[in-house]
């Protein structure tokens, strides 16, 4: 495959059985650029030990408030940069057992949060050549200022160097699925959408973008980007 060129079609199997579901018999245009998604996609996730943490604290309705892809309540609302850090927090605090503290709940909330792999590091790196990069996560301040911070600490650089530009919903006031959150995006670096693809590792953020017109590819359980041919 030439350098550059990513063409998928009708449920296409990839390196590793990552699938890629497209209307059937089409043949898409060469990828030139490629929007992530990060936590399950480049930084290691494992949202059971928020969960946990939060049912520890007292916050039993978690399940409800809270799956990758349908964030809900003031967690949908922190996501979207609608509430400061500190109505987060408040707003988690009166749902958990009485004092407990807003470091608890930061704490609880940072669990999620694992690992970024270096080989994932030298994956975007040989990408650089081939593709424009970019990065798109439904995240919150808290989140954002943790990982990055880990990144510098383990990586000795910053993670957005990655990318030609990086949004993050609670700055842009925009999360996926949400079709005008993935138009506010290719309308912001004026991207073609169809020689652009969007990798994510939640189904629902995956068409979402494919309304939007974007290729899209979606990082099935257990699957890497290292188990990406790109």
């Amino acid at each position: 495959m030439a350098p550059g060129v990513f063409d998928f079609r009708d449920e296409l199997v990839l390196t590793g059985s990552v699938t890629c579901a497209l209307k059937s018999n089409s043949i898409m245009p060469p990828v030139q650029n490629i929007i992530f998604d990060l936590g399950g996609v480049l930084l290691n996730l494992d949202v059971q030990l928020t969960r946990e943490a939060f049912i520890e604290l007292g916050v039993n309705q978690i399940d409800e408030l809270f799956r990758i892809g349908h964030a809900a309540s003031f967690f949908k609302q922190y996501e979207i940069g609608a509430i400061t850090d500190e109505e987060f927090v408040e707003s988690a605090r009166k749902l958990a057992h009485p004092g407990t503290t807003a470091q608890q709940i930061i704490d609880a909330w940072n669990k999620m949060l694992l690992d970024f792999p270096v080989e994932r590091v030298h994956f975007l790196n040989r990408l650089k050549d081939k593709y424009r990069l970019f990065l798109f996560s439904n995240t919150n301040a808290i989140h954002l200022q943790y990982f990055q911070k880990d990144y510098q600490t383990v990586h000795g650089s910053q993670l957005d160097d990655h990318f030609e530009k990086a949004w993050y919903s609670h700055v842009i006031n925009q999360r996926k699925p949400d079709v005008a959150a993935f138009q506010y995006v290719i309308q912001d670096k004026n991207l073609d959408a169809a020689t652009t693809l969007f990798i994510d590792d939640a189904l629902v953020n995956v068409q979402g973008a494919r309304e939007a017109g974007l290729q899209a590819l979606h990082l099935t359980d257990g699957k890497t980007v290292l188990d990406l041919d790109l």
